[in-house]
């Protein structure tokens, strides 16, 4: 299982790299503008607060096969490694086609259904990036979705992997992975949620209160 990040808060990234085994940091273009910071300085960034190891995605901003070429040509030079994300248009599947032959690692990203999906990873993406919550807030079911797309994968490009996006809550990430996909991309919140469960923290107070009281420390010895 593949577990990202899905900002360009380089704080943040930082913070929960130390908790979490992250396997990189996905980006999009509304994120990288919501950080008010160039992409071109965010990305290294990125790459240096994970110890200069992980992936990195990045999204190209073209509307054009031909311009979309360019732009992943683009960033796959500035950032070696980096993994182009396409939307998965018209135009994007053929963008996907010609960057497959030569040997640039996209994702198909906004991906609303499974057959939409199942295209782009035929026509060579590594990852296919359904989005869950959005597909929800469409009145679709965004987890249905993913689990046809991971059948569809399974039975005719096992070399492409699902990487589920758009969450807003843990459990929708959990069925994902029960679904079987392979990587999920969770928002910094998200990702919160799942280490910081209030149950939790109440239950170690509980432990700290009643040994504080029986020994006057919470020291063992």
């Amino acid at each position: 299982m593949e577990l990202y990040l899905d900002t360009a808060d380089i704080s943040a990234v930082k913070r929960l790299a130390r908790v979490l085994p992250l396997q990189g940091v996905t980006t999009n273009p509304s994120i990288v503008a919501a950080a008010r910071t160039s992409l071109w300085e965010v990305l290294p960034a990125l790459r240096d607060v994970l110890g200069g190891e992980g992936k990195l995605f990045a999204q190209v901003l073209a509307s054009t096969a031909d311009q979309m070429v360019m732009e992943a040509v683009a960033l796959n030079q500035r950032v070696p490694g980096l993994i182009v994300k396409v939307p998965v248009t018209v135009e994007g599947l053929t963008a996907i086609k010609k960057l497959c032959g030569m040997g640039v690692p996209t994702l198909g990203t906004a991906v609303y259904g499974a057959a939409q999906g199942l295209f782009s990873a035929l026509s060579g993406a590594e990852y296919v990036a359904p989005y869950v919550n959005r597909i929800d807030a469409q009145g679709g079911n965004g987890i249905a979705v993913v689990q046809e797309l991971q059948q569809l994968l399974d039975l005719h490009t096992p070399q492409a992997k699902v990487l589920a996006a758009s969450f807003k809550t843990p459990r929708q990430a959990l069925e994902c992975l029960l679904a079987g996909c392979e990587a999920i991309t969770l928002p910094v919140d998200v990702a919160e949620q799942f280490i910081n469960t209030p149950a939790v923290r109440a239950a170690v107070e509980k432990f700290e209160c009643d040994w504080r009281s029986a020994f006057g420390t919470l020291a063992l010895a």
